[in-house]
């Protein structure tokens, strides 16, 4: 499956409490993802909390698309990526 990078940002700042409600938040996106065949990994959100930097598994940039509008979240890039180890290199 490919992996993306998709980079999202939040003006005001990404509010994603520490509690059931960001738990189940975060669980709404997850099924909301699936029902479009995209796989939320992982993210990376910036100090200011305003960047947020996901890695993605879909079938393509369109379904991390509708998943996104799904789940009323912005989109500013989608780059498809690979996977460089630098510890492979020998």
């Amino acid at each position: 499956m490919p992996r993306y990078l998709i980079e999202r940002n939040f003006p005001d700042g990404l509010n994603i409490p520490m509690n059931n409600a960001g738990s189940a938040a975060c669980g709404n996106v997850i099924a909301h993802n699936a029902t479009d065949g995209v796989t939320w990994l992982h993210s990376y959100v910036s100090a200011d909390q305003q960047t947020l930097l996901c890695l993605y598994e879909a079938p393509d940039p369109e379904r991390i698309r509708k998943a996104a509008t799904r789940n009323d979240l912005p989109i500013e890039t989608i780059t498809q990526v690979a996977i460089l180890d630098p510890h492979g290199y020998r």
